[in-house]
């Protein structure tokens, strides 16, 4: 195979040059660190907001080290991995802060998992212990508890805001605590040396195996990467800062906003629920935002929700939007209520800590998701031929190089060969995404991996869901598609194309025990919304199943 380019590259630098654009300093200081240096700068200044409560960054650090005193008394210590499973409440940051002051490993843990989908996480990565929100156990009391399991930790939403203590829901014989328990303590725990490449995160996220893979995700890349994707924004004021973001933290976008928050020294919303936009709207008010991200679909609900227009924007430096393409009458909008210049697309992967290309807000061109970010070596790579690299308007595979890419995937050895490869003396992340870029190095998405489907900004792996429905003995073939969502643009609503055994009653009865099936052993946004019952799955010349048929099936 051929490293060398079939014909000149894109070249970014002029863009760079006519920005000011270069790549932020290192400082590969933990979470905690920056929380506790916040904490003795400026006490007062907010740093978490949730509801009518904000809590400063001395509340934060005290409650963080306590925290971590509390779950080292219980032999959590460096390199052990917790389970985080809860909503955006205090907890979840307080939580994340006292991780890394172990130099623990987090891996977050999506209340929408079905009760073997969490054991499977539980498992797989080796997690020692959970900290979960007493109303989301009932979900983990009906799971096998997996043998690393050691305690689970509970905590009820309002524990920060004096409310009753929860019962405790136990978990199999587990050992259960609570958390307000663990947080009385002297909280003296010192922060635990950590190095710039070890792990600090395990964050799960679809794959082709049919199971969720764990991306490794260093301190560095971490801490590191929403830096690079701001160096086109305003520089951040430490107390100054607000910013405001739907996505939770189980979801690496959210990850990556709260851990943005505790290094810069901003004020962070806690929104139980990423849906509610008038509790949004409501913080939004009382706090104005500097920096503003969310899903296009939230950003369109916003524009209807009333009081959006009563929102102090003045001293809103930047709108951020990902995980789905925006609509333009929805950005024009947006531009309309918050202001010009402040429109700034990103576009990642969990595997890439999540950003790799960054759309700078004052040189925006239409149709492209942005340019390599600082630091990010971005390329198109040919799609037979994955060592030759390919120039300006030739599509192909997106790549990328650089301190934000993931270590690897936990215990997959062959998953990760497949995904990382040495190119040019470079270790590439191959996305699975096809588009091109132009001289500029502006990226144009023009495909996707179509096995993936966005269902309300999250990802969809058709393979897993197949995989799974495959074990019903009604089932004979299956495929899952997505079709365009008409009701939110950038979205998709996900669609089961299924060939029946014979087995199971008439096709209403099959149709009903798939539902159930998939209630029960998957995330609501994993379930097929619409069941499509044929004679015969239609194959390709070679004998695989040919979605691209199914495709062009006119949706119901």
């Amino acid at each position: 195979m051929s490293t060398e380019a079939a014909s000149p590259q894109p070249d970014w630098s002029g863009v760079y040059a006519e920005l000011g654009l270069q790549e932020p300093p290192y400082d590969d200081s933990p979470a905690a660190a920056h929380v506790e240096r916040h904490a003795s700068e400026r006490p007062d200044a907010p740093a978490i907001a949730f509801g009518p409560k904000v809590y400063t960054f001395a509340e934060f650090d005290k409650a963080a080290r306590c925290l971590a005193t509390g779950l080292a008394a219980q032999g959590i210590g460096k390199g052990d991995v917790i389970g985080l499973h809860m909503p955006n409440i205090p907890q979840y940051m307080v939580a994340l802060a006292a991780i890394s002051r172990l130099g623990a490993i987090e891996s977050g843990l999506s209340p929408l998992l079905a009760p073997p989908e969490l054991a499977y996480q539980i498992q797989d990565a080796g997690m020692k212990a959970v900290i979960g929100l007493s109303d989301l156990a009932p979900a983990m009391a009906k799971m096998d508890p997996p043998d690393c399991l050691k305690i689970v930790i509970q905590t009820g939403a309002q524990d920060h805001l004096g409310g009753p203590a929860q019962e405790l829901t136990h978990i199999g014989q587990t050992k259960t605590l609570r958390y307000l328990d663990l947080l009385d303590n002297a909280g003296d725990a010192p922060q635990t040396p950590v190095a710039p490449d070890d792990v600090f995160m395990i964050q799960y996220t679809g794959g082709t195996t049919g199971r969720p893979k764990g991306a490794m995700l260093t301190v560095r890349s971490l801490m590191h990467n929403f830096m690079q994707a701001s160096a086109a924004d305003p520089e951040f004021v430490a107390g100054e800062e607000v910013l405001a973001t739907s996505f939770p933290m189980f979801h690496i976008a959210g990850l990556t906003f709260a851990l943005c928050a505790m290094r810069v020294g901003a004020l962070f919303f806690c929104l139980p629920n990423p849906r509610d936009v008038e509790a949004f709207v409501t913080l939004m008010k009382a706090h104005p935002p500097t920096r503003l991200a969310a899903v296009p679909a939230f950003y369109e609900m916003l524009l209807v929700t009333p009081g959006a227009d009563e929102v102090d924007y003045s001293g809103l430096h930047v709108i951020k939007t990902g995980a789905a393409p925006m609509a333009g009458s929805t950005r024009d909008k947006l531009i309309e209520l918050m202001g010009p210049g402040k429109m700034a697309d990103v576009f990642g992967m969990t595997e890439t800590s999540p950003c790799y290309l960054v759309h700078p807000r004052n040189r925006y061109k239409p149709g492209a998701v942005g340019i390599p970010m600082p630091g990010a070596d971005v390329r198109i790579a040919d799609v037979e031929d994955r060592d030759r690299l390919l120039g300006p308007g030739e599509a192909g595979e997106i790549i990328s190089a650089g301190v934000h890419v993931m270590k690897g995937y936990l215990n997959l050895p062959e998953e990760t060969d497949r995904a990382l490869r040495t190119l040019n003396g470079q270790r590439y992340m191959y996305s699975g995404d096809v588009g091109y870029m132009d001289e500029e190095g502006y990226v144009y998405l023009c495909d996707r991996a179509k096995d993936m489907l966005i269902v309300g900004g999250f990802k969809v792996f058709s393979v897993e869901v197949e995989d799974k429905l495959k074990a019903l003995p009604e089932v004979g073939e299956c495929a899952v598609i997505g079709y365009p969502d008409r009701e939110r643009p950038g979205n998709e609503v996900v669609n089961l194309f299924l060939q029946r055994t014979g087995e199971g009653g008439t096709d209403d009865d099959v149709r009903q025990t798939i539902t159930n099936f998939c209630r029960e052993n998957m995330a609501p946004y994993k379930v097929p919304k619409r069941s499509h019952i044929v004679d015969a799955i239609p194959l390709t010349p070679v004998g695989k199943i040919d979605k691209k048929a199914l495709r062009a099936v006119e949706p119901e």
